[in-house]
């Protein structure tokens, strides 16, 4: 049987997730790279700088990136192993552990639903702007609800299944390498103006990275939906994004919903087209199923992680 890292970190984050008490002292690690993503472009993305010199210095911030994260990694990993041989695993958890998301977006998404519940939307529009990069403030509750469902399936690949996928294939480097490319994309890998040309590297990069992890979480959810694979097939490319549609899709389907479409962003409204076929008027309920389809999912992937472990 090969070392249970990967199952061992999925525990440790469904069991405790990153407690506040650290958050409060350490941060998280993934707020290191956030900070070194905003000096980076702060210093080298400036405007008087043509397209080309923009785009050479997001491929630099990229490859520093890259080497603070897997570098450290790696060294992490081979000092654990040589120290503690055939017993590292538990602490190669340890380090693994802060790169998974199951409970942080557990908590997220519940949050809007217990909100909507309540009748209180103007505090489901604050939760929900925890999770989402759209304007919220006038979303009436099917908008938040949506908005809720969308981020709790794109979210299951990038803070869930991707990390584990990239533990499994490449260890403590691959799994924070993929946590650097992610959060750079997040900041940085946009289509505006300012960013297009110095977020290039990193959004490409990050598309690379989540080909197979989307396909396979999007999967997932339709195994633990129960349904949703012609959604999925149909309207998983409506997406802007090449991997994101996937497990948009795959959620819209199982759950019989229309997700997507027009969305505003800083006060410009952009005609996206819809995913899925169903309703369009989501609610409380159709979060708590959407959370429930993501339960199964995650632990599908636990299923994953320890026959992995027993198979190798």
């Amino acid at each position: 049987m090969a070392e249970p890292v990967a199952l061992a970190a999925l525990a440790l984050d469904a069991g405790i997730g990153w407690p506040d008490a650290l958050y409060r002292r350490f941060g998280h690690p993934v707020g290191a790279f956030a900070r070194l993503i905003d000096g980076c472009e702060r210093r080298w993305n400036h405007a008087p700088l043509s397209p080309s010199r923009r785009r050479l210095a997001g491929v630099g911030t990229l490859a520093l990136l890259l080497l603070l994260s897997a570098g450290p990694a790696s060294l992490i990993q081979s000092v654990v192993h040589a120290l503690a041989g055939p017993l590292a695993w538990p602490f190669l958890a340890l380090f693994a552990w802060p790169a998974l998301a199951q409970r942080s977006l557990h908590a997220h998404v519940s949050a809007v639903e217990h909100a909507l519940r309540a009748g209180d939307l103007p505090q489901a529009r604050r939760a929900v702007s925890m999770i989402v990069g759209r304007d919220t403030a006038t979303l009436d509750e099917a908008g938040v609800a949506r908005a809720a469902i969308e981020s709790l399936s794109e979210s299951y690949c990038d803070g869930v299944a991707a990390p584990l996928f990239w533990l499994l294939a490449l260890g403590l480097p691959g799994v924070w390498a993929y946590k650097a490319v992610n959060t750079a994309d997040s900041l940085i890998g946009h289509r505006e103006e300012r960013w297009r040309a110095f977020g290039w590297a990193a959004a490409r990069m990050d598309d690379v990275l989540n080909f197979l992890p989307a396909r396979i979480g999007g999967a997932l959810i339709c195994v633990a939906g129960g349904g949703g694979w012609r959604v999925m097939a149909r309207d998983a490319r409506l997406h802007a994004s090449p991997n994101a549609g996937w497990a948009e899709a795959a959620m819209a389907g199982a759950l019989g919903l229309r997700l997507a479409g027009p969305i505003a962003y800083d006060g410009v409204m952009q005609d996206k087209p819809w995913i899925g076929g169903g309703r369009a008027a989501a609610g409380p309920d159709d979060i708590r199923r959407a959370l429930h389809i993501y339960h199964r999912a995650c632990l599908l992937l636990w299923l994953v992680a320890g026959g992995v472990a027993w198979a190798l």
